[in-house]
C-alpha cells in the first residue's frame, strides 16, 4: 500500500539515492538547482511516498520571488523507476499543490515536461515574463496559479527567498551548481 506523508530527516539518504537513479549526476547542474542550493524546502512542503518503509517518490517545493511576486518552485518530483506508472507522481503532485494552496501560497513554478504537467494546470504562458538564473528550454518553464491572477504582475528574475540551510545540512559531497559564484 502506497502511503503519502511528510518527508522525514531519516529519508535523506534514500531520497538522494532516488534522485541519483532518476536524474543522474547531472542533476546538480540544472538551473533549478541554483534556486534550491543551500536552501530549505518551504515549510510543510517536502513530501514522500513510501511502500512498506521503502521510499518510492519525493517532491519538494521551495520559496522564490517570481519577478517580485511570492511563489513556490516545485522540484524535483521523482518516482522510483520500478513504481512509475502506478500514479505515485500524480498523487504527490496533487498533495503538494493542495497543501500549498491550503498554506496560502498563490503560485507554483517548475521546469519539466509540458505534456506531463499540463494535467495539473501548468503552462509556459504564465512564465513568459519571467527569467531563470541559467539556461532553460522555454516550453519547460511553467507555472500554475493557485489563486487566479497571482502571477499577473510577475516580471523579471526568479530568485530564491527561502530559509538557508544550516551548513551541517549541506553535504560536502553535493557539488554546488556551476552558476553560483565561489564562496568567499
Amino acid at each position: 500500500m502506497i502511503h503519502l506523508r511528510d518527508e522525514l530527516p531519516a529519508d535523506w539518504s534514500a531520497r538522494e539515492t532516488l534522485l541519483d537513479a532518476v536524474f543522474g549526476a547531472d542533476r546538480f547542474a540544472k538551473t533549478s538547482e541554483v534556486l534550491r542550493a543551500g536552501r530549505l524546502p518551504a515549510d510543510g512542503l517536502a513530501l514522500a511516498a513510501e511502500d512498506d518503509g521503502r521510499l518510492l517518490g519525493s517532491v519538494r517545493l521551495w520559496n522564490v520571488s517570481a519577478g517580485g511576486v511570492s511563489a513556490l518552485l516545485l522540484g524535483p518530483l521523482a518516482v522510483d523507476p520500478a513504481a512509475q506508472g502506478l500514479g505515485v507522481g500524480s498523487a504527490l503532485m496533487r498533495r503538494a499543490l493542495n497543501r500549498a494552496a491550503a498554506l496560502g501560497h498563490a503560485a507554483v513554478l517548475l521546469v519539466g515536461d509540458p505534456a506531463y504537467y499540463a494535467r495539473f494546470g501548468f503552462s509556459s504562458r504564465l512564465t513568459s515574463a519571467l527569467v531563470l538564473p541559467g539556461p532553460v528550454e522555454r516550453p519547460r518553464f511553467q507555472a500554475t496559479e493557485l489563486v487566479a491572477g497571482a502571477l499577473s504582475r510577475a516580471h523579471g528574475m526568479v530568485v530564491a527567498t527561502g530559509a538557508c540551510a544550516e551548513p551541517s545540512l549541506v553535504t560536502p559531497l553535493t557539488p554546488l551548481p556551476r552558476y553560483l559564484p565561489a564562496a568567499a
